[in-house]
């Protein structure tokens, strides 16, 4: 099954570092992304739980990916077991279906949504949730064959990774038949749909500016919402597809062509392309869709006053302490009291608390401040 590393050491160094690069931003990128989706998880939209799912999927390629990607190509040669390398190209088919099969029902969902607003505005978070299901279980099909013999996995032509093995229909009809499959409905019915959806929402779009422009009511009002997240997905598909090209034209020519007459270079290249594709989706949309970026600021920000705000508590707890200890404790009482204001319940159960001895005729007991009224507690403070 080992395959020799056929390019030159100076190359994969330079793999490696792209891949870095790529991995560090990816898994910051996607990390930031899904924080904020979660953040923001009652306010989301049904559309924006395929935003969430690319995330994901894209997140997991990083994360299974890149890590031996990166150790392999700076040593020059994969580092790890046979089973590993299965592994490792399983996941890869795995995340990259489901990235693909995701802009693909995404796109559906913006063509329904745009073009067919009567059953688009019915379009609930369940159906979004049953959707997303369907794209696991879709790429799972495609990723779990070449384990159960229809199809095959190998070590890339250049060596140091593991994907499908591109060489196998040469030598077995059933591995011709799964490439095959994998190019027309995993390939070429994805790219198409997303064609069509997005070719027929710009249709769509302009038909509805000409109406207004005429002064006439168009047949489907394009919202200024549905405009901006329709442009977003067209871009993440656009950088998608770009990224994922390259290595389907190569992998394509050595399946059904010639597998000599692709250098292992071209096949190494196209493998960083498609890899790219884990930073275009948190790009887009932490940087483009206003709800995500105003999230993110608010977190960011939210952040800092909590830093400050814990520090400015720790502080005051101090000097309330210090006050409660010694011989003056009018002294701060003004610090004291606005503390006890704004300190949640909480944590106020879990500090010493202030008490003082009430005499009621010959008896006296003690009383933590905290169960007086609101009245006696003013006074005493």
């Amino acid at each position: 099954m080992h395959r020799e590393v056929s390019i030159s050491k100076e190359h994969d160094v330079l793999l490696g570092i792209i891949y870095t690069i790529i991995g560090v931003f990816s898994l910051i990128g996607n990390t930031v992304l899904l924080l904020v989706a979660f953040q923001k998880k009652s306010s989301l939209k049904p559309a924006e739980f395929f935003i969430v799912n690319l995330s994901v999927s894209d997140l997991g390629m990083t994360i299974s990916l890149f890590p031996f990607a990166i150790s392999s190509a700076f040593f020059h040669r994969w580092l790890f077991t046979e089973s590993v390398c299965v592994c490792y190209a399983f996941f890869g088919v795995l995340f990259g279906l489901c990235s693909l099969s995701n802009l693909t029902v995404l796109s559906s969902v913006c063509w329904i949504k745009v073009c067919c607003p009567n059953y688009g505005n019915k379009f609930s978070s369940c159906h979004a949730v049953l959707l997303v299901f369907g794209v696991w279980c879709y790429s799972s099909i495609f990723a779990v064959g070449p384990l159960s013999g229809w199809g095959q996995y190998n070590y890339e032509p250049y060596g140091t990774a593991c994907c499908i093995d591109w060489f196998a229909p040469h030598n077995s009809p059933l591995a011709m038949s799964y490439l095959i499959c994998l190019f027309f409905f995993c390939y070429i019915v994805p790219c198409t749909i997303i064609f069509l959806s997005y070719a027929s929402i710009l249709v769509t779009v302009r038909g509805s500016q000409q109406a207004v422009q005429q002064h006439v009511s168009p047949k489907n009002k394009i919202t200024k919402a549905q405009s901006h997240i329709v442009k977003l997905s067209v871009a993440v598909c656009v950088g998608f597809l770009l990224a994922w090209s390259p290595y389907a034209a190569v992998s394509m020519w050595a399946a059904f062509v010639n597998p000599d007459a692709v250098p292992p270079i071209a096949f190494a290249a196209a493998a960083v392309f498609a890899k790219s594709s884990t930073l275009y989706n948190p790009l887009v949309y932490l940087g483009f869709k206003p709800n995500f970026r105003r999230s993110l600021q608010r977190r960011m920000v939210s952040s800092s006053l909590h830093q400050t705000e814990t520090m400015r508590k720790h502080a005051d707890k101090e000097t309330c302490h210090s006050a409660h200890n010694s011989s003056e404790p009018h002294k701060n009482h003004q610090t004291c009291k606005y503390f006890l204001e704004h300190t949640p319940a909480h944590c106020l159960e879990i500090m010493p608390q202030s008490t003082i001895r009430i005499l009621t005729g010959c008896m006296n007991s003690e009383v933590a401040v905290s169960q007086m009224s609101n009245e006696i507690q003013s006074d005493f403070i």
